[in-house]
């Protein structure tokens, strides 16, 4: 048997271990340069660079940077009738759903669609829903959170889900742990992530304010706006967004263009996700 191995039949990893000098990366910014490296001359795979950025990355970012808006965020009232948000579970088509009472900033539990399904093959079906009994505990966490630390809590706790909490108290919005891991691995699509030509991407929320999907079409967009905005360059609205941004930019942040105010809901370390669109008065 060869002591030598090929180059070819080592391991990726060992191969990767070749790429650090006996004088190893001294910091974060080092190795990451090792790792590019390593991935330019191809001895480690572009995913698996990508995934090992997002590992590093997580320990930076905080829950209020990923979090989905409470204006996103579907709720179901503890004294709600069955008939009244059942059709909202199928449309939304959630798995988890945060309960409340008085306010939305008063959080009751997490309600599990699959725990539905059990009350309906009980006697009396819904009809018989005690709510409380059927609640999980809710978390609930501050934004500034960091997301290595809630991964870590994820884990141990099994929760799927946290409520995310402003410096008054108040609801803030949600992260669920695939928010955390898209962080890392990219995009988590499922059945109801899919490409639908009846998804809505533009939804009026009174008082001359619109959510804008990020990946709306910037023909859809001009349709429904009357605008003219060019689509020679990008072909979503998010795309020219971070173009004027001359980078990604953050929640909150916002720009002006074509008479409208831009304001970014909810974006992640890849892309925006979600804009706050009003006329410029």
């Amino acid at each position: 048997m060869q002591e030598d191995r090929s180059e070819s039949s080592k391991s990726w990893l060992e191969r990767l271990a070749q790429a650090f000098s006996d004088d190893g990366p001294q910091d974060r910014k080092e190795l990451l340069e090792v790792l590019r490296n390593a991935c330019r001359e191809q001895i480690l795979d572009h995913d698996a660079l990508q995934i090992i950025e997002g590992a590093m990355r997580v320990g930076d970012l905080q829950v209020r940077e990923i979090m989905i808006p409470r204006s996103q965020i579907s709720f179901v009232e503890i004294d709600e009738h069955w008939r009244s948000f059942l059709p909202r579970i199928i449309e939304t088509a959630h798995s988890r759903y945060p309960v409340i009472g008085e306010s939305v900033n008063d959080i009751k539990g997490i309600l599990l669609a699959k725990d539905l399904l059990k009350c309906l093959l009980e006697d009396g079906g819904l009809d018989g829903l005690d709510m409380n009994s059927i609640l999980r505990p809710v978390t609930v966490i501050p934004e500034s959170k960091r997301l290595n630390v809630l991964l870590k809590e994820f884990q141990d706790s099994h929760h799927h889900m946290v409520i995310i909490v402003d410096e008054y108290g108040g609801t803030a919005g949600l992260v669920t742990i695939e928010d955390v891991l898209e962080q890392i691995v990219g995009d988590i699509e499922d059945e109801h992530d899919a490409d639908d030509p009846e998804e809505v991407h533009i939804k009026s929320m009174g008082n001359s304010q619109f959510l804008v999907r990020a990946l709306t079409p910037i023909e859809d967009f001009n349709d429904f706006f009357k605008t003219e905005l060019e689509d020679d360059e990008y072909d979503t609205i998010g795309g020219i967004i971070t173009q004027l941004f001359g980078r990604l930019p953050r929640r909150d942040e916002a720009v002006e263009m074509a008479g409208f105010n831009f304001k970014v809901l909810s974006a992640d370390n890849r892309r925006i996700r979600l804009l706050q669109v009003t006329p410029v008065r």
